[in-house]
């Protein structure tokens, strides 16, 4: 066995982690579907068969402070509504067997309701003062919003109250990684999906800044990026340690958020929270496990004021007098190949490593038709949402990357993707687009901005809701049994 470990260690780890993910917790899949294949099943890895005996037992025990209880149930259908006052019977099992058991139960009837909502093709849209998803943007509005709704009813989560600041529950909020830090504090004064009662919560979120470990305890000179793992390995084993909750699903009902390029490694070291856990990252890279099924991909969002001030909105289609804009460092495998062949080489498509003196980044994004976002260093770039909030259609060039709440946003249907070899063939294949497609995805792209701004405090359907919602699905993907 130690010659095998030796030669193949990683295979090795990852056979011993997949056997104890199996002994301990029960990945509802279903079977011959892709991602988000509607029907059956709405949301990714949501399985076809659920145990209906919890059916019964689903009770909607927490309202949304957004929408109180009369407008809510008016929202929801008759079988939605079927389900609430509906309560558990209590078992001769432990105190702990049975909380889980009325949490899985309400998840497994959450699961049967946005199924059941998949498969209505002729349905009277969900009623909602605030918003009702429709449109191609979606990939099924009416399952998203039956979704949503149900998350703001029932999910719960717990944050470890153990470590201090600054590299705990502490997090930047003016620069490139500001969703880590506007996360973190959102979950740390959040009184709508926060529970102080781990009993009571869904999952359980693992509260250390990845950029605030790098900047604290990381040694310039001596460059040891292995104090990022140490730190969460020892985090991991005090709660551990102190709580059931990590042994009782090996981490499967477990978050970690990160949006700094070493977020994924900060999971190296605790192999259940590399393949098990939910892991949140900006760096939602496939070629470096990201396993869409159980990790959600979420916005690089550079915020160098701490808000969105001045940066939502542009000119109308008819003002937008550029082709196509980009200006940004060089760096990584995609962007060389763009400078080599556009970089100051064309007066429609407008691309630059340095921007002319007196030229505002922002105001090109505004006046722009579409807006290039390749990929750098990493696979994620906040050009993305600089260009959604410029109402600039966006184009991307990426590898590997999963798009941010691709479960539920239909990316093609709001944006143009152009393959790597494309790059060459970029201005025909823009050129190429007709005027009245652009339009209608100009439009797509301002009514998906709802989606991506961040809001203090937080509002219904925004950046951070549509956060909590990719954990959610990722949950509800999860059985665990006591």
């Amino acid at each position: 066995m130690k010659q095998v470990y030796r030669r193949y260690p990683n295979a090795v780890v990852f056979a011993m982690a997949s056997i104890a993910m199996v002994y301990m917790v029960l990945i509802k899949g279903s079977k011959g579907t892709s991602w988000f294949d509607f029907p059956p099943s709405p949301f990714p890895g949501l399985s076809t068969s659920v145990d209906r005996k919890s059916d019964s037992a689903f009770t909607f025990n927490h309202i949304s402070s957004h929408v109180d209880t009369a407008r809510r149930q008016k929202a929801l259908p008759d079988l939605e509504r079927s389900y609430i006052g509906n309560s558990v019977s209590k078992t001769d099992k432990r105190k702990g067997d049975v909380n889980l058991e009325r949490l899985e139960a309400g998840l497994a009837t959450a699961r049967a309701l946005i199924r059941e909502a998949t498969s209505k093709f002729n349905h009277t849209a969900l009623e909602d003062a605030d918003y009702v998803p429709q449109g191609d943007i979606y990939r099924n509005a009416y399952a998203f919003h039956r979704s949503h709704l149900l998350m703001e009813s029932l999910f719960k989560i717990y944050v470890y109250e153990e470590g201090e600041p600054p590299i705990f529950h502490n997090g930047p909020c003016k620069n490139i990684y500001s969703m880590e830090g506007l996360f973190l504090s959102f979950m740390e004064t959040d009184t709508k999906f926060r529970t102080l009662d781990p009993d009571k919560a869904h999952v359980y979120f693992l509260p250390f800044s990845v950029v605030m470990i790098i900047e604290y305890l990381f040694h310039p000179i001596i460059r040891d990026k292995a104090v990022l793992e140490r730190t969460v390995v020892d985090y991991v084993r005090v709660v551990s340690n102190k709580y059931p909750f990590w042994n009782r699903s090996l981490g499967a009902d477990h978050v970690m958020l990160s949006c700094h390029d070493w977020g994924p490694r900060a999971t190296w070291y605790v192999k259940q929270l590399y393949f098990v856990a939910i892991r949140v990252l900006c760096n939602a890279n496939t070629s470096e496990h990201f396993n869409p099924k159980k990790d959600a991909s979420f916005p690089e969002i550079n915020l160098e004021t701490g808000d969105i001030t001045g940066l939502v909105g542009g000119l109308p289609p008819s003002e937008r007098t550029t082709l196509a804009f980009f200006a940004g460092h060089m760096h990584g495998r995609i962007r060389p190949l763009l400078f080599q062949h556009w970089k100051e080489k064309d007066k429609d498509l407008l691309v630059y490593e340095t921007l002319p003196e007196g030229v505002s980044y922002h105001d090109m994004l505004k006046k722009s038709k579409y807006c290039i976002c390749p990929s750098g260093h990493e696979v994620a770039s906040p050009r993305i949402a600089e260009a959604i909030y410029a109402e600039c259609v966006p184009v991307l060039i990426s590898q590997h990357y999963v798009l941010p709440f691709s479960d539920v946003l239909n990316w093609e249907s709001f944006s143009v993707q152009v393959s790597v070899s494309e790059i060459p063939h970029l201005k025909e294949i823009l050129m190429g687009i007709p005027e009245e497609q652009y339009r209608r995805m100009q439009k797509r792209v301002k009514q998906v901005q709802r989606h991506f701004v961040v809001n203090s405090p937080p509002k219904r359907f925004d950046v951070f809701h549509m956060i909590i919602h990719s954990i959610w699905l990722r949950r509800l993907n999860v059985r665990i049994y006591g």
